[in-house]
């Protein structure tokens, strides 16, 4: 049986840019390679991509020779940007670009209009799930609790910050967070206490995305589930961030050794139940697909559960939350590859099943 060309794009023009090179790491480790031939595919800073070399490690990639895929129906073929010559072979991609132009539906429908099969959500998901504040819209219209915010444009920061500011103290009230709407690994949000830190929160917002939100402060545990599936998605055992800073930021993602993942939370049943049944509820609202990660926040004193967002493409190291998630749901992390991979070649064929020509009669 031929080994399937599975493509890993990673990088991209966004402030998570190294998170995407550590997960393209841990992914290209755990793939099988008696069952997949894996083309590494660095976006730069610059939004060039680079090929890597046969055995190369993604952090290295960033020297290769320069490609381009076309993007219009064909063979997936990835060819040289200096003379047009093919260069690489793809069945299937998997896009762990975290960020702006990775999660917000830009390479998805880049790929859509290649024609290649890729892991995870289609341009409509990506794009909801990306978006913050419209997927808040969305959740609660489906009846998913989420906690009351206001959205703010830095349009209106610009035209009058201090009336601004005065908005989300009558709305929201303080504490408070503030967050750019549009992007994730917790970059740009603040925890604002005073006046002063509200105003200096949405400055700071700003500087990231033109759509902010404010929202109110609750004094809760982090809770998330993952969910794997196309048109019967499933919720795994849902899991609970420790975090040893005020509140789940960059560096507790990424930097403090002393972020604890426990997991299974420490729920109970009714609560497990219920963590799990919204997770699905807001997967389907959000149009999701392949896979994702629903993060909660539940109240310490009601033990209400709100949806704070969605991720349609969640880090994916081997100490990340959606991969633990699944292994403690068993599911271990190169066979939650293949069947994500599975998923996305799935999807594809049913695509591809419908008519593209309009015929009377």
């Amino acid at each position: 049986m031929a080994k399937v060309r599975v493509g890993v794009v990673f990088g991209g023009r966004s402030v998570e840019h190294e998170v995407s090179i550590t997960s393209a790491t841990s992914i290209v480790q755990a793939l099988d390679p008696a069952r997949y031939d894996v083309t590494l595919l660095a976006v730069g800073t610059d939004g060039r991509w680079r090929l890597g070399a046969q055995g190369a490690l993604p952090e290295s990639v960033s020297r290769g020779e320069e490609v381009r895929l076309p993007a219009i129906p064909g063979d997936g073929t990835l060819v040289s940007a200096e003379d047009g010559t093919p260069a690489a072979r793809l069945d299937v991609v998997i896009p762990i670009i975290h960020g702006t132009g990775g999660e917000d539906g830009c390479i998805q429908g880049f790929l859509e209009l290649a024609d290649l099969p890729y892991v995870g959500a289609g341009v409509l998901g990506s794009a909801l799930q990306m978006d913050k504040e419209v997927s808040k819209r969305l959740l609660a219209a489906a009846g998913v609790p989420v906690i009351h915010w206001l959205p703010v444009t830095a349009a209106e920061l610009e035209a009058d910050a201090a009336g601004v500011v005065e908005a989300a103290l009558r709305e929201i009230g303080l504490p408070a967070f503030v967050k750019p709407a549009c992007l994730g690994s917790s970059v740009g949000i603040s925890r604002c206490a005073t006046r002063a830190e509200l105003a200096a929160g949405l400055a700071e917002a700003a500087r990231y995305d033109r759509k902010l939100l404010v929202e109110r402060a609750i004094d809760a545990r982090e809770i998330e589930v993952g969910v794997i599936g196309n048109d019967a998605p499933e919720a795994s055992v849902p899991g609970e961030i420790v975090p040893e800073r005020e509140f789940y930021d960059y560096e507790s993602k990424y930097v403090d050794e002393e972020t604890e993942l426990v997991i299974p939370a420490q729920l109970s049943e009714e609560r497990t139940a219920e963590a799990r049944r919204l997770a699905l509820l807001a997967y389907r609202t959000l149009e999701g697909e392949g896979f994702g990660r629903v993060d909660f926040l539940m109240d310490r004193e009601t033990s209400q559960l709100y949806v704070s967002e969605m991720n349609s493409l969640p880090g994916f190291t081997e100490v990340s939350m959606f991969p633990k998630l699944w292994q403690a749901s068993g599911l271990a992390y190169p066979a939650l590859l293949d069947r994500l991979i599975e998923l996305a070649v799935e999807r594809h064929r049913r695509g591809a099943a419908l008519e593209r020509t309009y015929r009377r009669g």
